[in-house]
């Protein structure tokens, strides 16, 4: 893994594919590679780190011919070096190949590759695929026009695919035929872009969005013969199959930095505006004026009636809102409710039959655990809600049922619009759920859709407001080697979140604990000096969040609060070296707010400590391979 970009047409190939790798850099990366042909040779240019690199690279050396493959590699097999680096080639140097995903069988057919004389460069398990195609085309060489030598070509990658085992979204490009690439996939996402005398190919749609807004998605067991001017898709037994064309309506623009120093930065000022797209048109009004959820094209009422319980799938950051999501409908609804690792939901023999909602919470809807996971709840019979951010992505397609997040792109590996946004769906979903089944009280139920409406409103005021506080925190505890987060009841997910944040982009260890924890253990581990944040949004539970805030002061604790405006009459200065202030809103919704200044710190944390906040090192927008 990681990132795919493809290209044929009348432009000079190197210059959109590299364009396309720097808009997939959100994904993570540690190297960078371009492949492209002009029907004299295939021509190879790669390197290990940062994309600019390998523009330093091509300005040496630039590449020429209008059609060409580039990746950038997230290493899983073999170290992150420039031979390691795609593409990669065949003995011969003219068959060209990028992949995604993990070949499992790599190394049995490594050794048959190796008796029949094939030497390998790379370490890497997608090494195998270049030469698989080699030694199947090699078997039925012949003279004959250049389609006679495409329809070889297409043979040995089909014969190829049927050989290994595991995952791939590939594209291959051959130096004896400029005039078209070969694609295919299986459980890794891979978009056709169709332009006019050009066509492209990326793993991610912010790669192409700048030539074209027309997409195809391919899905598992395709392959895409793409030219210049036609795109063919067949299964692998060579049966024909169309594929559904749809419009982007992203701005491009959106996919831009925009005066920002950081993606991360400018996502986190999108969420009003983020949380606004994710509740347009799902909230009407009833016969008396009251807000009422609008989700029965989303969610049928006779799937929410029949329900019997709920389970949140999840990942990372999704999960965090998965646990949110799992908190919320326990309140509202009658349901029992839990949430799941993705990573480990197929381990613990879920007990799910066909009342059973799964709701799995993707941001890139492409997660490999994740989708796992969906594949799983399927089998066991459970209806499946999928809560995503990208249109057509797997889990949108394999799920019953989907909710968009509608949150746009999200450049920054570390997730801020997308999580809130996902918030928002999740309590949207429940407040319908918990109405439709007569489990909530249709004055409550208005109350918390109106605030919920609200939010984006508060949200603009607020973090203009608190930045430069939160900042000024963030330069003090820039040098700090451990932060501790604590939180009781909704404010145990958020800590969790709020920990996460902080450890993936500025690479300060950090610990969420449910703060009635703190003396089984961890309490051991406050001594003077140690940044605590503690989180007390919770009315009910303030005065709890107050022991134990005065537990970890007792040892020397250096303690951030993070509470709502009605405190702001308590005396905390005894209880908090620094207090942070929280617009108040239903206190079911704070956890959506509370987020955005817990994302601050850790932006501003890195940004103090020199690191790549866009790019954090060894992580990827999204984690394809399990």
């Amino acid at each position: 893994m990681c990132g795919i970009v493809g290209y044929i047409g009348y432009r000079p190939a190197a210059e959109v594919l590299v364009d396309g790798l720097r808009r997939l850099e959100y994904r993570g990366y540690d190297s960078a590679g371009v492949a492209c042909t002009n029907n004299i040779r295939l021509e190879v240019a790669k390197s290990a780190g940062r994309l600019d690199n390998l523009v330093k690279e091509l300005a040496k050396r630039p590449l020429e011919g209008q059609s060409g493959i580039a990746h950038t590699r997230w290493a899983t097999h073999g170290a992150p070096t420039d031979i390691n680096a795609h593409p990669h080639t065949d003995c011969t140097g003219t068959i060209g190949v990028v992949h995604n995903g993990i070949i499992e069988n790599y190394l049995e057919l490594k050794a048959w590759l190796i008796e029949k004389g094939h030497k390998f460069s790379s370490e890497t398990d997608s090494e195998i695929l270049a030469h698989l195609i080699e030694e199947f085309a090699v078997s039925s060489v012949g003279g004959g026009s250049g389609d006679a030598h495409g329809a070889r070509l297409y043979k040995a990658l089909t014969k190829a695919l049927s050989v290994v085992s595991g995952s791939y979204a590939l594209v291959v490009l051959d130096q004896h035929q400029p005039d078209l690439l070969l694609a295919a996939r299986q459980d890794s996402p891979l978009i056709i872009g169709l332009g006019e005398g050009e066509n492209f190919l990326a793993s991610d749609m912010p790669a192409i969005i700048k030539y074209t807004r027309r997409m195809m998605v391919l899905e598992d067991g395709d392959v895409a013969v793409v030219g210049r001017e036609k795109v063919m898709v067949q299964k692998l037994d060579g049966l024909p199959v169309e594929r559904h064309l749809f419009i982007v309506d992203w701005d491009p623009g959106r996919t831009e930095k925009e005066g920002y120093d950081h993606f991360m930065l400018k996502e986190i000022h999108e969420q009003p505006a983020a949380l606004r797209a994710a509740l347009a048109g799902r909230v009407g009004f009833d016969t008396g004026g009251k807000h009422l959820p609008k989700l029965e094209q989303v969610l049928p009422a006779s799937v929410a009636a029949a329900c019997r319980e709920a389970v949140f799938v999840a990942a990372g950051t999704a999960y965090h809102a998965g646990y949110l999501g799992r908190e919320w409908w326990r309140r509202w609804t009658d349901l029992p409710v839990q949430a799941e690792l993705a990573s480990e939901f197929r381990y613990h023999h879920p007990h799910l039959d066909r009342h059973s909602l799964v709701v799995i919470v993707s941001q890139s809807g492409e997660t490999a655990d994740t989708l796992a996971a969906l594949r799983e709840a399927k089998r066991r019979g459970a209806v499946t809600l999928a809560v995503t951010n990208v249109v057509g992505s797997s889990v949108a397609r394999e799920a019953d049922y989907v909710l968009y997040t509608q949150a746009g792109p999200e450049i920054a590996v570390a997730s801020t619009k997308a999580y809130t946004s996902q918030l928002a769906c999740l309590a949207l979903t429940g407040i319908y759920i918990a109405s439709t089944r007569g489990e909530m009280d249709q004055n409550r139920a208005a109350a918390l859709l109106g605030e919920l409406l609200a939010l984006n409103g508060v949200m603009r005021e607020m973090i203009p407001r608190l930045e430069p506080e939160v900042r000024e925190v963030a330069v003090e505890w820039g040098r700090t080697a451990d932060v501790y987060y604590i939180g009781r009841g909704l404010d145990y997910p958020l800590a969790m979140e709020g920990q996460l944040k902080l450890k993936e982009i500025s690479y300060i260890h950090a610990e969420a604990l449910a703060a009635g924890e703190l003396k089984h253990g961890t309490l051991a581990l406050i001594t003077e000096g140690t940044p605590v944040v503690a989180l007390a949004t919770q009315p009910q539970l303030f005065d709890k969040m107050v022991s134990n805030i005065k537990e970890v002061k007792a040892r020397g604790a250096e303690v951030l609060l993070l509470t709502g405006e009605n405190n702001r009459h308590r005396p905390l200065v005894d209880v908090a070296d620094k207090v942070i202030y929280l617009p108040e809103v239903d206190p079911d919704l704070m956890p959506i707010i509370a987020a955005v200044p817990l994302q601050l710190l850790a932006y501003y944390a890195a940004v103090n400590r020199g690191c790549d906040v866009d790019h954090p090192r060894n992580l990827a927008k999204s984690v394809t391979v399990e």
